[in-house]
């Protein structure tokens, strides 16, 4: 009796799963193996040709990476299937797969870090891969350099606000005017603590500095008015809001979105924060911007007034209230860029819309898969999928999908 695969075909991995995984040509998932690496019978792995040495000594016990094993082709293939084995799973099929976008190493320029103090010592970095030990980070391939050398700083800083046995969240975005830093779980206790922060945020030059007790964010510095633009327009920018990873990925999928749009007409962005694709997309045009958070969409009225832009913003929760076919049907083109979980609510609402553009941004290809699913039975098609991999050697992958009707 003779296997449907040769030794070799069942023994090699054939591609990388959602998760990570290598998998062999007969199912069996492998940590830590690319595509091309051949598993022999005692279960060691020989490398092949797409198996790269991962460029951070951290890696892979760190949890902020999960393939750096790979060579950039085998990473690009990675980020494609994502997006196209989560549409297949839902019957849906994209009539064009444009190349992915893949941002550079360092290039974060948005982090979540956490920190621990035992004793004099402070620990800052990701936690380990499937558990909550951190890794305290000595170098970092992914993170901004801007962000990085602050983190040894942060070091002496935490050692006079942080009390002993206790954990805090590092928050750090690169912003028009230098670093929002934003400290939670702190203590500042006493004049040397106080002085401490004063004079971390002067020398380092930060935009500004944030801590939270526990009772809610507290400004402690802030020169000037904290700001990040988009399509040339400043906007206000609460502490650790929400921003694309890199600018090249933001870059990628406003183009990506730019592209699809026609040429005039109202245009509706939502789940619009503070208009990353209604300031980029919007200029002379009119806008329809809505946005949950309270915070953050005044924010954006606030910057389009002062710019002069043709943008409404509306303080709109979208899973609770989403747009009507008969509002939808108002606007030539509709941008949404919902949460992880999808829009599930407003996709209901668009499915029974006549809006000739959907430009849909995602951060999950599960749950865009899903309500692609929607749409194209609806009537909908799917004329393209672009996969972007902001989030570099992490198995976390976004996309923008344009569906026509």
């Amino acid at each position: 009796m003779t296997n449907s695969k040769t030794d070799s075909e069942a023994d090699s991995i054939i591609r990388i799963a959602a998760r990570g995984d290598g998998v062999t040509g007969d199912g069996r998932h492998v940590r830590l193996a690319a595509p091309g690496d051949r598993v022999i019978a005692d279960g060691t792995v020989v490398f092949g040709f797409h198996h790269a040495e991962p460029p951070c000594v951290h890696f892979p016990a760190c949890g902020g990476c999960q393939l750096q094993h790979l060579d950039d082709q085998s990473y690009a293939d990675f980020v494609t299937a994502r997006v196209v084995g989560a549409l297949a799973g839902q019957g849906v099929t994209a009539a064009t797969v444009l190349p992915p976008h893949l941002s550079p190493p360092m290039a974060r320029r948005r982090a979540s870090l956490r920190a621990a103090r035992t004793g004099k010592r402070v620990t800052i970095g990701f936690a380990e891969e499937g558990s909550h030990r951190l890794i305290d980070l000595r170098m970092c391939a992914v993170l901004d350099p801007t962000l990085f050398a602050l983190i040894e700083p942060l070091r002496s800083l935490l050692a006079l606000i942080l009390p002993d046995k206790r954990a805090a969240h590092v928050k750090m975005s690169v912003i028009d005017q230098g670093v929002d830093l934003l400290l939670e779980g702190v203590r500042v206790e006493g004049l040397a603590a106080d002085e401490g922060l004063g004079d971390f945020a002067r020398k380092h030059g930060l935009a500004r500095l944030t801590i939270d007790e526990g009772g809610g964010p507290q400004t402690r510095w802030e020169p000037d008015a904290a700001t990040i633009s988009f399509g040339g327009v400043p906007v206000g920018f609460p502490p650790f809001s929400f921003l694309q990873a890199t600018p090249d990925g933001e870059a990628a999928l406003v183009g990506a979105v730019r592209a699809a749009l026609p040429p005039t007409g109202a245009i509706a962005d939502l789940f619009c924060g503070l208009g990353t694709f209604a300031l980029a997309l919007g200029e002379g045009r009119p806008v329809y911007a809505a946005e949950a958070a309270r915070d953050v969409i005044l924010q954006l009225k606030m910057a389009a007034g002062r710019a002069q832009r043709r943008l409404a913003a509306d303080h709109r929760d979208l899973f609770r209230r989403p747009l009507t076919p008969e509002e939808l049907n108002r606007f030539a083109a509709v941008v949404l860029d919902p949460p992880r979980a999808g829009a599930r609510e407003q996709v209901l609402q668009l499915a029974q819309a006549d809006v000739p553009t959907i430009a849909y941004i995602s951060c999950n290809p599960a749950s865009f898969a899903r309500d692609a699913a929607h749409l194209t039975t609806a009537g909908y098609w799917l004329e393209s999928v672009k996969p972007v991999g902001q989030f570099r050697w992490s198995t976390h992958v976004e996309l923008v999908g344009i569906f026509r009707k």
